[in-house]
């Protein structure tokens, strides 16, 4: 005589392991992620990680950092005045982390510009995700 009731069933082996073929499930990987720490006081650091491969860090870096000339055209194409214009007015550094890679540290609370700055420069701003208070 058998009894039914003591025969285990698992009702997720159809399934398999979600986990098993793919280390990137539950990861957002394919996304941008912008966000602010608090340092000490009133002071903040803006990082940015998830860039894709193809773009260059250091670069992106540099032009966060790059001071920018505005100049204003008077109507006999002359240079009325010019003005040296900093977008970001900031210093950064490039952190390589094990877990995320490529991190861009910047000082202050610099989360909208570098958003603008990446949707200017061709990325979706889908892929952007701004964290913070």
């Amino acid at each position: 005589m058998s009894v039914q009731n003591l025969n285990t069933f698992d009702p997720f082996a159809e399934e398999g392991d979600p986990l098993g073929d793919s280390k990137d499930v539950g990861s957002q990987s394919d996304h941008i992620h912008i966000r602010i720490q608090q340092r000490n006081g009133r002071k903040t650091l803006t990082t940015l990680q998830g860039l894709p491969k193809q773009y260059d860090a250091k670069k992106i870096l540099k032009a966060f950092k790059k001071v920018c000339l505005a100049t204003t055209f008077s109507s006999l194409n002359m240079i009325k005045s010019v003005k040296l214009v900093q977008e970001f007015a900031c210093n950064g550094t490039l952190v390589d982390d094990e877990k995320m890679g490529q991190v861009i540290q910047l000082q202050g609370d610099q989360r909208a510009k570098i958003s603008n700055f990446l949707i200017e420069n061709g990325l979706d701003k889908s892929t952007i995700k701004v964290h913070g208070f």
